[in-house]
């Protein structure tokens, strides 16, 4: 029997068993949290809430975990999220401007960063790390020359647009004056999961898919194979710049203002949450259905470290970097094991 269950354990990809711990993880959490902090957790409407305040940060994660897959990664994401809230704001508040073409500018920005820093990491070979890092301070120092004091908009038809909620049927609750209430999720978070799907199928079912793999697992081997490597990880990074793009607008969408400040560290919680997810920094490694679940675990730990009354901001940051800190060694472990298997 336990042969039988050895062998089924070889036949599971890293990917998908990194995913199922993952999943695993994130349930064991919250069911947790469902049993000992109450009844904020116990109502549907707090999960959907994680969506809501999270729908850009899934996006984000999302285009970060293509790049970790090729062994490269993205930390302008937070920078050009900022960007895009600033020039939509400015855009639809001061100029009078409309939604669709708010939406145009914030893709054009996201483009605009996927093409040069994805040809800079590609051709010229520049290290990602670099690339990346120059493009956030670019984005955050545009952020301020654009407009330095943070404002709301009141375009009429954007406040229309955030204000909008879809009812998730059968899912309300009765809150204390026993009214029911409706329960509800944002625009961005249906964008949000048409994109987890999308990619989770060009991953796992287009040659492209196969391409980011093999570049990430070893790039000398995906040459060999007759690979585009430059190529591909250029895609990379187009990609990853043109979803910051939409998550930049989503994130735009939640909050509904500009400030130089908005999205700070959000590429690190991406990049946390990608990790969370079981996306490996050397490459190869990595599924959008985990990186979904790394969000929400991420989401989820911080919501119980303030259920438990540790408001103060360094308790979220000791409690986000020891879970990292733990699917690192998990993931470390892991294929440490099945390494030595293998061996065997």
């Amino acid at each position: 029997m336990s042969k039988g269950f050895g062998s089924k354990m070889k036949n599971i990809s890293d990917t998908n068993l990194l995913l199922a711990i993952t999943i695993v993880v994130f349930f064991l959490m919250y069911i947790g949290a469902m049993l000992f902090l109450g009844e904020g957790f116990l109502k549907p409407q707090a999960l959907f809430n994680i969506l809501n305040a999270n729908a850009a940060l899934i996006i984000l994660s999302c285009g970060m975990s293509i790049v970790m897959i090729t062994g490269g990664i993205d930390i302008s994401v937070g920078g050009v999220t900022a960007l895009i809230s600033m020039c939509c704001a400015v855009y639809l508040d001061k100029a009078g401007g409309s939604v669709a073409v708010s939406v145009l500018i914030a893709l054009l920005i996201g483009l605009g960063f996927g093409l040069v820093q994805g040809f800079l990491v590609a051709y010229l070979e520049i290290q990602p790390f670099i690339v990346s890092l120059a493009g956030m301070f670019f984005a955050r120092g545009m952020t301020t020359i654009v407009n330095t004091e943070p404002f709301n908009v009141a375009n009429e038809a954007f406040v229309a647009l955030k204000n909008t909620r879809i009812i998730v049927p059968g899912m309300g609750s009765v809150n204390r004056l026993g009214n029911y209430v409706d329960a509800y999720v944002e625009i961005g978070v249906i964008v949000a999961l048409l994109i987890v799907v999308l990619l989770f199928c060009v991953l796992k079912w287009t040659k492209l898919g196969r391409n980011l793999y093999a570049v990430g697992g070893n790039s000398q081997s995906a040459l060999m194979l007759g690979i585009n490597v430059k190529r591909t990880k250029f895609i990379a990074h187009l990609l990853c710049g043109i979803l910051a793009g939409v998550g930049g607008f989503v994130y735009f969408l939640h909050v509904g203002s500009g400030s130089p400040s908005h999205a700070s560290g959000a590429e690190m919680n991406a990049i946390a949450s990608s990790i969370i997810g079981g996306t490996m920094l050397t490459g190869g490694v990595g599924n959008i259905i985990g990186t979904f679940f790394g969000v929400l675990s991420l989401s989820t730990i911080q919501n119980i470290v303030s259920s438990a009354g540790l408001d103060q901001a360094w308790w979220t940051g000791i409690t986000v970097a020891a879970m990292l800190c733990l699917f690192l060694v998990i993931q470390s472990v892991v294929m440490a094991a099945r390494k030595k298997g293998n061996v065997k």
